[in-house]
């Protein structure tokens, strides 16, 4: 997910997909764990995605902007 698509979800979207990413990045981590894991290249892409949305969010709570 690029970033001005995360800037273009409100708030409550946010951490609805925040939510959503957690559970891969789980489900990826579990699937790797039991070695079946097709793409380890997505455990990076959740991450840096979850990472994108907490710093959006945070923005948005510093500035005040609830969209």
């Amino acid at each position: 997910m690029k970033i001005n698509e995360v800037r273009d979800l409100s708030t409550a979207e946010l951490e609805e997909k925040l939510q959503e990413y957690k559970q891969e990045l789980f489900n990826l981590r579990f699937q790797k764990a039991v070695n079946q894991l097709e793409n380890p290249k997505r455990i990076t892409e959740v991450k840096k995605t979850i990472a994108r949305i907490l710093t959006i969010m945070h923005e948005r709570e510093l500035t005040g902007s609830a969209m």
